[in-house]
This record gives C-alpha cells, structure tokens and sequence, in this order.
C-alpha cells in the first residue's frame, strides 16, 4: 500500500486526528512543568536561601524539615512528620494509586564548614555548620520537583501518586536506612534523586558501601602524676586502635577506606581518661568487603583494649550499601535533562567561581582554566565509580532507582569544602537547583505515564539484584540515634 493509501486509511478512520491530537497534550503537559518551576524560582531560591542560612546538622535539621513540610502542606500534600523514629523525618504525598513515584529530598548541613558567599574564605559570625554538599538546594529542588508533577496531575488528569521522603542525616547515612527498614519504600515504583555537583550528569554510577560505627574504651581515672600506676587510660586504647587501623590500610585494596574522629579523648592532661571514643567510617566498593573490614577493625579494637587494660564497647550508628545504577531510568532522565538544558550561566558566576577556584589552585595545583562546567555528559559506557557514600544506595537495592547531578559548584572543587557552601548559596547554585527540578518533575510524568518504562526499569533492577542479597549487620531493631554527637 502507497503512504498516500495509508494517509487516506487513517483519516478515513481518524487515527490520525487521534495521534495529532495527543502530541499537543504531551508537549504541554510538559510546558506546564517548565512554566511552572520557572514561576515559583523566587519561591525556591527563598527557601534554599532559608535553609542554607540554618545550616542544621543531621537529626538537628528541626527547622529546615518544617520549612520544607510547610511549602508541602500549603500545596496541597498530605505529610506525615517524624516517620521511623526520626523528628525530622517526613513523607508527603499527592494522588492516589498505582505507580507511586518517590523523589528524595535531603537537608542536613556540615560541621566546621560555616562560609559566606563569597569567593574568598570567611565564615558566618557565630555559625559553626555549612552546606558543603549542597542540601539546602537538595531538599529546596526535590519539593519544588513534586509541586509541579502536582499541578500537572491536576491539570491534565493524570494517575498515580508522587510522594517525597524528607531523608534527614544523610551525611552520617542514618535517615533513608532507618527510613527503609520501617518499610516506607517498600510500595514505591521507582525512585528518583539528584545532587549538586560540578558537573551535568547523570548518576550512573556505583558508590561506597559503609559502615559507620563509635568505639568506647573505659578505663579508671587517676592523677597522671601523683598516681599514674593506678590509671588505665581510655585514651591510651584509642590510640592504639588507630595506629592499629593505620597499619590495616596497607593490606585493604586501594579502592577500600578508613577514616576517623577522636569524639572524646579527656577532660585534661593531668586526670588519666577514664572514658575515650573514636569514630569510624569504613568504606568499600562492595557491602560484603565492608562486613569484612569492619570485622577485622573490632579485633583491632579488642586488641587495643588488652593492651591498655582497658575495657572497649562498639556500636554501629548506621550503613549503607553500595548505589546500583539503572540503566533505563539513566536514559530517561538524560533525555530529560536535555529537554531542560545545562544551568545558564552569567559573566558574574563565572567571576565568582574563578574566585573559589582561586585556592583550589595554591592549595591543590588545580589546572582547569574553565569556571563552570555548561554542558551536558553523555553517559559512560559502564557505570562511573564514586568515591562517596550514600545511603540512597539502600534505596537503590530496593526499587529502581535513578538520578542526576547540576553544576551547583565551581569546576574542580572538591567535595564537602567552604567553596561548595559558598557556591550553593549564590545564583549558581540557585540555576542549578531549577534545573534538577525540571528534569525530575519531567520524569515523574513520564514514569506516571508510561507502563513500559517503569517496566524495562524493573527488569534493569532484577537483573542487578539477581546475585545480591540486602542484608545488614545493625542489630535487629535497633533504633536511629537522637543525636550523631
């Protein structure tokens, strides 16, 4: 048969007038979205503003989860405040129905990283906390990106339901573990999440599994001079421990990572601690490596102990599993992203990340000459290696799950520093937040209406799934810590 016979065919039959007259629905399903976030930008850089001003440390973040729950509530979701024993963790949802859509909002703020944004080093008078990975924007994005899937349900009748998890203590991976074990993810069709960066791209991409664990030596106290013989110092068993952790790196592959804090190592110099406590992160690409490195560090511990005839406690805060990508969502959400488009960038945020870069290149030999990266990542041939951890990877072993990363920072800077605090809270962070909410907003309506792609998503996550088991070494109904310190 000719085209010109089919042609005649169609609208003879008036399939045709009914595939033109979808397109049009589609394109402004989508120009709503757009039209939308860019209207309610003000609104955003506001409350980004807000909470990077707070800058409140995980499970402290009180005020930075209400300011979110309340643009929520005004908007017409239903919220549900301090889910799985967490104050400042929360769950909003709009719709009714199958497939329910997840969008990830975080918020927490770093220790000792307080900064004003400028492009020069100088804290904020009286504020020890900062935004160093761009929470504040985080958060401020994924409520936005739900807001306008709302407004586009509304409109143009769509089905389902978009719901956001308020995840707080993200840094110290705590709110989306506890979160999950409360079964708060289990109905979830696909997941989605984003994250400020340098770059645009999407998260494809594998992360650090980690286990995040404090060690508490007892001891008896004693006058360090007058009665020394009589002390067993606690401080004496966590430095052993570490220079003990230290001599462990050498045998632990190059991809493996250890890291602590002493949280308490005395009151002063003349009182034999009778009470000290290190903090350990141990991190590697695999769960499974971690459980075994974690092993090895308490028989360090316990030696620590006997060699200062002291007495040692250990109690895991929290985990994670390493992230497992989604090659569908990845395509999806790329396809998005190019629809939206990079940050637009100015001469004045140029000038301002040639500033940040300014240190980067006394300090670390930075080499790149350009401010701000503009354009958009193809996706790798196979899943990029991150040096971090999240605990968005817990979700991630759950239920499909996809992302993306804006340039919110000046090139080349690394991560949890006082040129990203400075960055997230100035107009290039604020474009790039817009732009995450664009493309999330973007693909919620497209999972909310496309079976088949929720579907090649969950065959992605089985496929990932096929050899693993989630499985976790945090005692059995133990709950999240009221406070990280």
């Amino acid at each position: 048969m000719s085209r010109l016979c089919i042609l005649v065919s169609l609208i003879a039959t008036g399939l045709l007038t009914s595939v033109r007259a979808q397109r049009p629905v589609e394109l402004s399903i989508q120009g709503d979205i757009v039209k939308h976030l860019d209207e309610m930008r003000p609104e955003l850089v506001t409350i980004n503003q807000e909470i990077w001003t707070l800058a409140e440390i995980g499970l402290q973040e009180h005020r930075s989860a209400a300011r979110l729950v309340g643009t929520l509530k005004k908007a017409g979701f239903k919220v549900k405040e301090g889910v799985a024993d967490m104050p400042t963790a929360f769950v909003a949802e709009y719709g009714s129905g199958q497939p329910i859509i997840g969008i990830l909002a975080e918020y927490d703020a770093l220790p000792e990283l307080s900064q004003q944004a400028i492009g020069s080093r100088k804290p904020v008078p009286g504020q020890s906390a900062g935004h160093g990975c761009g929470h504040c924007a985080l958060g401020t994005a994924a409520v936005g990106a739900a807001i306008a899937v709302k407004e586009a349900y509304d409109r143009h009748k769509l089905k389902g339901t978009i719901r956001v998890y308020g995840t707080p203590a993200e840094e110290t991976l705590i709110g989306k573990f506890f979160m999950l074990l409360a079964g708060l993810f289990d109905d979830l069709a696909v997941c989605l999440h984003w994250h400020p960066g340098s770059q645009n791209r999407i998260t494809y991409s594998t992360s650090k599994a980690c286990v995040s664990a404090k060690f508490t030596f007892n001891g008896v106290a004693a006058h360090a001079s007058g009665s020394p013989d009589k002390g067993r110092s606690a401080l004496d068993g966590v430095e052993l421990m570490n220079v003990g952790a230290n001599y462990m790196r050498e045998h632990i592959k190059e991809t493996s990572r250890i890291h602590y804090v002493i949280t308490n190592g005395g009151g002063q110099p003349n009182v034999v601690p009778a009470t000290a406590q290190a903090w350990y992160f141990v991190r590697a690409n695999r769960h499974d490596a971690v459980v075994t490195q974690f092993d090895w560090l308490k028989e360090i511990a316990e030696g620590a102990a006997k060699m200062s005839r002291t007495k040692v406690q250990h109690r895991i805060d929290s985990e994670c599993h390493e992230l497992l990508p989604n090659l569908p969502l990845s395509k999806l959400i790329l396809k998005n992203f190019k629809k939206v488009g990079p940050p637009g960038f100015d001469d004045a945020d140029r000038d301002l990340a040639r500033q940040l870069q300014t240190a980067l290149r006394t300090d670390f030999g930075l080499k790149l000459k350009k401010p701000l990266n503009d354009t958009i990542e193809e996706l790798p041939a196979k899943p990029y290696e991150d040096g971090g951890s999240t605990d968005v990877g817990d979700v991630s072993w759950h239920v499909p799950t996809g992302g993306l990363s804006t340039a919110c920072f000046a090139a080349g800077s690394p991560g949890h520093s006082w040129q990203n605090v400075a960055a997230i809270g100035s107009p290039i962070g604020h474009k790039g937040m817009l732009v995450a909410a664009k493309v999330l907003a973007l693909t919620a309506v497209d999972l909310m209406q496309d079976a088949r792609a929720i579907k090649e998503a969950r065959a992605d996550f089985q496929e990932r799934m096929k050899d693993r088991k989630y499985l976790t070494i945090v005692p059995k109904g133990q709950k999240p810590p009221k406070a990280i310190r």
